[in-house]
């Protein structure tokens, strides 16, 4: 039998429990246990992706010539080859509906400045620059081989090492592009992205790092492109990054992409990070071994989202 002064003792170290139960909770952060990923003031930690739902027939997204159909929308466009650069020719391509004099019919385009991979400025990749041109972008990509494409991984790796070896002169060409596509009646100077591919994704964020303080790149897109991992160096980059990476690729492993995400929310830039599981390097390149049309198609998407997120509203 419990007596009474117990009673009255029990009663009063709950009541001291309860209070201070309601100071302690308020300051606890609940996780959720199913997500281990941390988040950053400049955006979610990098997610690794797994699709489950691998049915994609690659004959939905790539023609019979090779050329890849990702774009919901299928409009008339303008295209061109122009010198942007001393002696060096791009390819302009934008929709029809808006004229090089200016646009009629609403807001002037976002530009977006593409860059080949290892082979060069071939038909993949100006398909690619049609691809973001049916999404309502002004593109023009570059051309850092003067005018050369590789045949074979050999001839590749020999323009790669010219190119390397003369950054500044690659930075040059890219600064130009970004010139050019602003100097554009029908586009919006302020609003000018880059997006690149292999050897072109590692250009893609040397023109971050070398463009104006005062008049950054608006966004930057890199597939699985060589990465720069050191906090004071990306310090220079103004605007969001997205990063598409295969979790087999062998040239940049996971763990340099997580040094590189580590980098960017050290220095509070915006960025979003995917690592597709069982996929390894070029996997959104048709004409390789390492196509995976599946992956493509969802890092596609988050592509689109990315650009008119930043681009667009």
């Amino acid at each position: 039998m419990v007596t009474q002064p117990l009673r009255y003792n029990l009663i009063v170290i709950g009541l001291s429990l309860l209070a201070l139960t309601a100071i302690i909770l308020p300051t606890i952060n609940f996780v959720n246990a199913q997500n281990s990923s941390s988040s950053t003031s400049s955006g979610s930690a990098s997610e690794l992706i797994t699709l489950t739902n691998n049915d994609t027939d690659a004959t939905n997204i790539v023609s019979s010539n090779g050329t890849l159909s990702l774009s919901n929308n299928s409009i008339p466009l303008y295209k061109e080859d122009v010198v942007y650069y001393q002696n060096t020719s791009g390819y302009l391509v934008y929709p029809q509906n808006t004229s090089s004099q200016g646009n009629d019919t609403g807001p002037n385009l976002p530009g977006i400045v593409v860059i080949h991979e290892w082979w060069g400025l071939d038909d993949h990749i100006k398909n690619m620059a049609d691809e973001l041109a049916n999404e309502g972008y002004a593109v023009l990509a570059v051309d850092l081989y003067n005018g050369k494409v590789a045949t074979s991984p050999d001839q590749a790796m020999s323009l790669v090492s010219a190119v390397r070896d003369n950054q500044n002169e690659s930075n040059s060409n890219m600064l130009a592009a970004v010139d050019y596509l602003k100097s554009l009646p029908n586009v919006d100077p302020s609003k000018i992205a880059s997006v690149g591919w292999c050897f072109g994704g590692g250009q893609a964020l040397q023109l971050a790092l070398n463009a104006n303080p005062e008049d950054p790149m608006a966004a930057t897109v890199l597939y699985y492109g060589n990465l720069v991992t050191d906090p004071q160096q990306l310090a220079k980059i103004k605007g969001p990054v997205l990063g598409i990476f295969g979790s087999e690729d062998q040239s940049i492993p996971v763990s340099e992409v997580r040094d590189f995400e580590e980098a960017l929310n050290a220095n509070n830039i915006t960025n979003s990070i995917y690592i597709y599981e069982g996929v390894g390097h070029a996997f959104a390149n048709p004409t390789g071994e390492s196509f995976a049309p599946n992956e493509l198609k969802d890092a596609w998407q988050k592509t689109i989202e990315f650009l008119s997120s930043n681009l667009k509203n």
